[in-house]
């Protein structure tokens, strides 16, 4: 019997790296031997495998000895610390945090909307240093579009996406949590993740002295959705990030102007396939909260009348679990990359 694949993942014990062990031991790579790595203050904690307890050990420049996979689901800055000795291993390596997007070589990947498309972007080779999996909310919006784009020509379409505390890991939700406790015992507010107010507020720009700055998560789902759709600058949809005082799971509200009239049924028809699920008729609108768990986007659409008869103008709305997602996005990329070594041979 084969050897089982050896798989690394460094973050293990952040919200991306948990979600992402889920994932992998649900898909092809299930009898995996797993590796979790951290940093230093999560060392020695306890996760599960599967069926399995193992302990977070220290990243070292030894840890990825013999690994076949490495995942980096941790931060950007962990990305770049740990990547090179990774690569030097031999292993296949998936940066769920984009911190080496723009090293050499390194290509964007989302199978879910470039299996149908031979046109979008690069496929993954031998000399291939690096895959990043697309942004989730690029990922969408590009098979949105892809799929809306069977009704005929679109005249125009824009979005405006709802961004959760989830995003910036246990430190954005926990500086979430605490800013409400004390907004509501009128204290002063902790500000060192976001330096601005973000409970009970809606925002499209966090403060100066923040750790994150929106525009760059802006540009980097629009970056994204370019790659994905081989799409130039004035090709792309009209997008904007506004952040919300919600833990966990993204809001997308579309509008989209098609050049002739379309059913309501038609519009829903072709939008409803393998990673959407769309909401029709008196069923419940999608929220973040029935999309926690879920591994497809789902989706509601009307016409911009409210009307049921034929027209040209939709809005779309989607709800997505952002961590969800984007760990399914990863363990597609890995698989891609499974084609390219020894199979179930440990290299």
């Amino acid at each position: 019997m084969p050897d089982p694949y050896k798989i690394a993942i460094v973050g293990a014990s952040s919200l991306r790296g948990k979600e992402l062990n889920e994932a992998l031991t649900e898909s092809p790579f299930s009898n995996a031997d797993f590796l979790l790595l951290d940093e230093e203050e999560q060392i020695g904690q306890l996760e599960s495998v599967g069926d399995e307890v193992t302990f977070v050990q220290r990243i070292d420049a030894s840890s990825f000895q013999r690994a076949d996979f490495v995942f980096f689901a941790d931060s950007e800055e962990s990305t770049q610390r740990h990547w090179k000795n990774a690569q030097q291993s031999g292993a296949s390596i998936v940066d769920m945090t984009a911190g080496i997007e723009q090293e050499p070589g390194v290509i964007l990947r989302a199978p879910w909307v470039q299996e149908s498309s031979s046109e979008a972007g690069k496929t993954p080779g031998l000399a291939t240093p690096a895959v990043v999996p697309a942004h989730p909310v690029a990922v969408t919006v590009a098979l949105l579009m892809q799929r809306l784009e069977q009704l005929g020509r679109l005249r125009s379409s824009s979005a405006t996406v709802l961004e959760p505390a989830s995003e910036y890991g246990r430190a954005g939700m926990d500086e979430l949590h605490q800013q409400t406790v004390n907004l509501l015992n009128f204290q002063t507010l902790p500000k060192d993740v976001y330096d601005t107010q973000v409970a009970f507020t809606a925002t499209p720009v966090f403060g100066e002295a923040g750790r994150f700055r929106l525009a760059e998560r802006e540009a980097r789902i629009r970056r994204h959705y370019q790659v994905l759709r081989g799409a130039g600058e004035e090709e792309t949809v009209p997008l904007q990030l506004v952040h919300t005082p919600v833990f966990h799971g993204y809001g997308l509200s579309m509008a989209v102007e098609l050049e002739e009239s379309v059913a309501l049924e038609h519009v829903e028809a072709a939008l409803q396939g393998e990673h959407v699920d769309v909401m029709m008729g008196d069923a419940d609108a999608p929220t973040n909260l029935s999309s926690a768990g879920q591994g497809d986007v789902l989706v509601r659409v009307r016409t911009a009348s409210g009307a049921p008869e034929k027209a040209t103008q939709f809005w779309i709305w989607a709800a997505l679990d952002n961590l969800r997602v984007a760990s399914l996005n990863a363990v597609a990329c890995a698989l891609e990359l499974q084609r390219l070594r020894p199979k179930g041979k440990v290299q």
